[in-house]
């Protein structure tokens, strides 16, 4: 009776290890299997990712970074008709979404920091910025001290709120602080005086801006408040995946093959206005990619 029980504690045992094994599969051993690369984009994270109303399709240099991955697994697992999903997220959800193992990777301008590591895992960063104040061009608003007694948008789940919101805490500031979907919405108050300022990373602002009917009702101010190196976003246990991505990310900046990529982007007409806004490298970049790595202090 003894031995009946330890067997049916072993057998069952096992099966509980089978099927952690089965939930823990990696991305590359999932698509070797058939299944889908799962790509999350985001709707206006320009020029990271975002939507080309020309064409209704998801574009930008995060998400052609993340398609020269998608052609790495492809080779890798030997699946040439690997599909590929893409997956709409928001700076609410897109942490959750890679961490909960519903897309393999984010591809917008998420900042790699220490709390979102605890969840999630991120590649070599694709840039550096730091956090800037939008504002209409008419504005008085030239740093954030201006802003005591007045409202500052930001979007909800970014790292430019958190440090918003800290920053009105601890310097007892007096600012309203309020929060927007996305990007574009957050833009929108501030044309809509509903807000006097909108907080978020200057790269961003520079595209947002440039994007609406009339850029020069625009204008970005201030010091930075928060520095943001940005990554693609991929699963926190999947060394292998993770690896392949490393590797290729390294190679792709060493090689400087990665330049023409960033300047698709940042200095040449992009769609669907064909605006350019003349970003070249930044030398905290340039200097970051000599010894390119996923550690960033933050």
């Amino acid at each position: 009776m003894t031995i009946q029980r330890w067997g049916y504690t072993r057998g069952f045992a096992a099966l509980c290890c089978v099927a952690s094994m089965s939930v823990q599969a990696g991305v590359l051993e999932r698509v070797a299997e058939g299944g889908k690369l799962v790509i999350a984009y985001r709707e206006s994270s320009v020029p990271f990712s975002y939507i080309d109303s020309s064409s209704g399709k998801p574009v930008g240099y995060a998400l052609d970074l993340c398609l020269r991955m998608a052609e790495l697994v492809r080779k890798k697992t030997g699946k040439k008709d690997m599909g590929i999903e893409m997956v709409p997220v928001t700076s609410a959800n897109r942490v959750t979404m890679v961490a909960q193992g519903k897309a393999d990777m984010e591809c917008g301008s998420t900042t790699n920091n220490a709390e979102r590591r605890e969840l999630v895992s991120f590649t070599v960063p694709h840039f550096i910025t730091g956090a800037r104040l939008l504002v209409k061009s008419t504005s008085t608003i030239d740093r954030v001290e201006d802003l005591n007694g007045k409202k500052l948008v930001s979007t909800k789940g970014s790292t430019p709120l958190k440090a918003a919101v800290q920053a009105n805490r601890e310097r007892l500031m007096g600012i309203t602080i309020l929060e927007a979907a996305d990007h574009a919405k957050a833009v929108e108050m501030v044309e809509k005086g509903e807000a006097d300022a909108f907080v978020m990373d200057d790269v961003l602002l520079y595209g947002l801006a440039a994007g609406r009917p009339d850029p020069k009702a625009l204008k970005i101010v201030g010091r930075f408040m928060t520095t943001e190196p940005l990554a693609i976003m991929l699963p926190k246990d999947d060394p292998e995946f993770k690896k392949l991505v490393d590797d290729e990310m390294r190679r792709l900046i060493t090689s400087h093959e990665i330049y023409p990529i960033y300047d698709k982007w940042f200095a040449k007409p992009i769609p669907p206005g064909n605006t350019v806004l003349s970003l070249p490298v930044s030398y905290l970049l340039r200097d970051f990619w000599k010894y390119p790595t996923d550690r960033v202090p933050f």
